[in-house]
């Protein structure tokens, strides 16, 4: 496993992959809490100011036969050291087949990353999906035909922080300088000391500007698709419908599973057509009133659902061993026979008192009790933060209100369990 950032979801998957019979290593910043699991034979740290240099290494030491990404900055290191490996002669062969091994075609590299490339093969494949254009300066926003309110999403960018929804011109034209503008330094070197996520410093430090993308607004609920597939088949697949977000652009806290025809074959068609391999995402919208789901974007990596295990074909990590084993995917059996899933941490610390803490499966990893500790240690300032999005989400600008923090006690239920 490859990741950049400390996201618990990564622990979550290295710790199903090793339940479904791989041998699991990884290559993670020095904070990551897959470090507080069982789940790993060998860990190598990741080092942001040498990004490249830190995945090679651990790439030689583990000659590994997958490498599975855990974040959309791992995606691009292991496409960058792809095509350093191009440029290489013989001794680039191998690291390049193994990347492609694991990722699919790299004619889909770029095309992943690419919004507005990727929306237009979807939309080649008769999938359904809302319009989308590149825009680069206000000129461009005032001549699109999508009306508003409008959908504004930066290249590069997850779990919501690249995305804005503007209902006016004038709110186009805002999100749009803050889209395209580099990271600030000091929120940078914040990330970096704090949270020893380093994601944001060579994009800081090069000024680099980032590429928008104007997308028309689809009134519905929110969906997702997590799947693994192989050589261009998918082999497993999870389809939600989201209940609850960590905040309004956000990860997602409580999800409902669901099938879905329409999302089922658009996923399969993308697969195909880009002759995808590995854990891939798909976001979309099922529209109010009809249903019908328009795909709006694809995540090239692991979702933070791709550990559950839900049965026959709803098994990512299963599928994935049985398919570098060369074996046939076994029957599984499911976690849970709940429909409705309360993520954890992400739940509890969205709302300590949600009513789907109890009503749902709760999905706290009990066998690993120093991830849940390190969870609940994590809890406090990610609480303040996701408090500080919700508040600005709902809150008139020229409304001033006073945030009352939460309490520091916290309290476990373990009759969850």
């Amino acid at each position: 496993m490859a990741t950049t950032s400390s996201w618990v979801p990564t622990a979550r998957l290295a710790m199903a992959l090793a339940n479904a019979g791989c041998i699991v290593e990884a290559v993670c910043p020095a904070g990551h809490p897959v470090r507080m699991t069982k789940a790993l034979r060998k860990i190598h740290t990741y080092r942001g100011l040498a990004p490249l240099m830190s995945f090679k290494k651990a790439i030689v030491a583990a000659d590994p036969d997958l490498i599975v990404p855990g974040d959309d900055l791992a995606t691009r290191h292991l496409q960058d050291l792809h095509r350093r490996g191009q440029t290489e002669g013989n001794a680039g062969t191998e690291i390049c087949h193994l990347i492609e091994h694991s990722l699919g075609a790299p004619e889909s590299f770029r095309v992943v990353f690419a919004r507005n490339a990727f929306m237009r093969a979807a939309d080649q494949e008769s999938i359904r999906v809302p319009k989308t254009a590149v825009v680069g300066n206000v000129e461009d926003l005032k001549q699109l035909a999508f009306g508003f309110p409008l959908v504004l999403k930066a290249d590069g960018t997850s779990g919501g922080n690249g995305v804005r929804i503007a209902p006016t011109l004038e709110q186009a034209e805002h999100a749009l300088r803050t889209l395209q503008a580099p990271p600030l330094l000091a929120r940078a070197a914040k990330r970096a000391l704090v949270d020893h996520d380093t994601t944001l410093l060579w994009p800081s430090l090069l000024r680099r500007r980032f590429v928008v993308n104007a997308q028309a607004f689809v009134e519905g609920r929110e969906a997702t698709s997590t799947i693994f597939c192989w050589k261009g088949s998918v082999l497993a697949a999870l389809h939600f419908e989201v209940l609850e977000k960590m905040h309004a652009a956000g990860h997602a806290a409580v999800l409902h599973l669901i099938d879905h025809w329409e999302m089922s074959m658009a996923v399969e068609k993308m697969v195909r057509r880009l002759n995808l391999s590995g854990l891939y995402g798909f976001d979309f919208i099922l529209e109010a009133h009809t249903d019908a789901a328009y795909l709006i974007e694809i995540n090239p990596r692991t979702t933070q659902v791709g550990h559950l295990a839900l049965g026959p074909e709803r098994d990512l990590p299963a599928a994935l061993y049985a398919a570098i084993a060369g074996d046939v995917v076994p029957a599984s059996q499911k976690i849970t026979e709940a429909e409705t899933i309360a993520l954890f941490p992400q739940e509890w610390i969205r709302n300590p008192g949600s009513q789907f803490l109890r009503s749902a499966y709760h999905d706290v990893p009990w066998g690993e009790p120093a991830l849940v500790g390190d969870c609940i240690r994590r809890s406090q300032t990610q609480r303040a933060w996701y408090a500080k999005q919700n508040l600005a989400a709902v809150r008139p600008s020229s409304s001033p209100m006073t945030v009352r923090p939460e309490p520091a006690a916290v309290e476990v239920d373990c009759e969850a369990k």
